[in-house]
């Protein structure tokens, strides 16, 4: 069971561990610091590493600071926070499990204590950008919207400040909801794919951990699923409130859904309503009217017709999602590298209409790279790959039986800022170069947002 009654005040007498003293973790230690009997920060990083200021003040507080390599031993506080980036399954957390500590995160805690409707968002693509447009069209219709989990702010610091009348839009990755033993008001499934193989055991245990967001809903909830994908139809029998869908392959029952002609129609199982032309999406790709189909499901009951098509008119994108970051000589550059999956590459490439110079490689999540390669083999004319999964793309790619004809050339860099340049020796008037990774950045870079800015740095320095 989750606390009862004020959630501050249940951390009074008790014992806290709070593992990585990452972004969701800043705001928390130091509301936590006054609240708790004792506090422990535990960190893989040197003191020297940590925030400067947030330390500082949790040193003046009395906080204990459990550093280095031995960071996770000898855990003995009834209650422990998990940062995403610590697994669940971690054997040093279920050794604490065992002898009774509670595990929990932020994002959990504040789900099940949120006073306001909740939207939880997850999925393998298009999280992000569906997660934001719920945001931006409870805005667009006047509502005070708190955004946070994966991005945003971390929302549990905040909970006495959010109002019943507010809403939540959270977003919930894999690593996240693994542990979750609640669900948001209103789920919503993107879709899935392989993905995060290198931390989770399985496939099985990933579309697990994402049914979560889900599985402890109840008659009153909304989930949101699409129809498009196998996996997320078939989680609608596990399903315990209103299921609704949607598509841009076929009409749906209730939900949103794009006909042959690109028009855009919601109906609630009666006659449908329309909502607007895909022409209207300001973002690139099929896969950005997805996101919108989600993303209108999800909202239909608290935002008008007419705030949707202005957010769409207006909202210009999510950084390092097919971001244009400028032209040269005839030669457009996009970043993209939130492309860390085939079918996130995959999605990208189907944006545009010519073909492309892509830059792709990077660290090993034990995922194929068969499914991209006939689209690459469709859609690119040059794949510079660098980074340890290099050789493994392009063996992936030249063992399609379409590569030979295909006239795709492979070439290899040392780095992403060498891939760059040897994309500008070689792109032509009229190209578009991207960068579409299809793998995270852990080989070179601590998240794939560094890795998109230093491909913009070095875009924005060619002369």
């Amino acid at each position: 069971m989750y606390p009862s009654g004020d959630l501050f005040s249940f951390f009074k007498d008790k014992t806290v561990d709070l593992l990585g003293l990452g972004v969701s973790h800043g705001e928390l230690a130091l509301k936590l610091a006054d609240r708790c009997a004792r506090l422990t920060v535990r960190d893989r990083r040197s003191y020297d590493q940590l925030p400067g200021k947030i330390c500082e003040m949790l040193s003046r507080s009395g906080v204990v600071f459990r550093l280095g390599e031995g960071y996770l031993e000898d855990m003995d506080a009834q209650v422990i926070f998990r940062s995403p980036g610590i697994s669940y399954l971690t054997p040093q957390l279920a050794e604490a499990r065992a002898r009774g500590s509670a595990v929990v995160s932020e994002s959990e805690l504040f789900v099940a204590h949120c006073p306001c409707p909740v939207v939880g968002v997850t999925g393998s693509d298009g999280k992000t950008t569906t997660t934001t447009l719920i945001a931006e069209l409870l805005g667009a219709a006047g509502k005070t919207v708190h955004l946070g989990g994966n991005i945003g702010r971390p929302l549990l610091p905040i909970l006495d400040k959010i109002k019943s009348q507010d809403m939540a839009v959270v977003e919930l990755s894999s690593f996240q909801l693994l542990s979750f033993g609640c669900s948001p008001d209103i789920a919503v499934v993107t879709n899935l794919s392989p993905n995060h193989l290198d931390i989770h055991r399985d496939m099985d245990e990933y579309i697990g951990a994402k049914e979560n967001i889900l599985l402890h809903q109840g008659g009153f909830s909304r989930t949101v699923l699409s129809l498009d994908n196998a996996i997320t139809r078939d989680m609608a029998q596990k399903t315990r409130g209103s299921c609704l869908f949607f598509s841009r392959q076929q009409p749906v029952s209730r939900g949103a859904y794009m006909d042959e002609a690109g028009d855009i129609w919601y109906t609630d199982g009666g006659s449908p309503t329309f909502v607007m032309n895909k022409s209207l999406i300001r973002i690139p790709g099929l896969h950005n009217v997805e996101n919108y189909l989600a993303a209108i499901t999800a909202v239909w009951d608290f935002v008008d017709i007419e705030a949707i098509r202005q957010v769409a008119k207006n909202f210009g994108g999510v950084e390092h999602r097919i971001e244009f970051v400028r032209e040269l000589d005839g030669v457009k550059y996009y970043n993209d590298s939130i492309a860390t999956s085939p079918s996130r590459v995959m999605a990208g490439l189907r944006a545009f209409d010519t073909r492309l110079i892509v830059i792709a490689g990077g660290y090993d999540k034990k995922i194929p790279f068969e499914p991209l390669a006939p689209l690459l083999c469709e859609r690119a004319r040059m794949l510079i790959l660098t980074g340890p999964t290099a050789d493994k793309i392009e063996a992936a790619v030249r063992a399609y039986p379409g590569f030979d004809r295909s006239g795709l050339e492979i070439l290899h860099a040392d780095h992403l800022e060498a891939a760059t340049h040897l994309a500008r020796k070689m792109a032509r008037p009229g190209d578009i170069v991207t960068l579409s990774p299809a793998c995270a950045s852990f080989d070179a870079y601590p998240n794939f947002e560094a890795r998109g800015r230093h491909f913009k740095e070095i875009v924005k320095a060619f002369t």
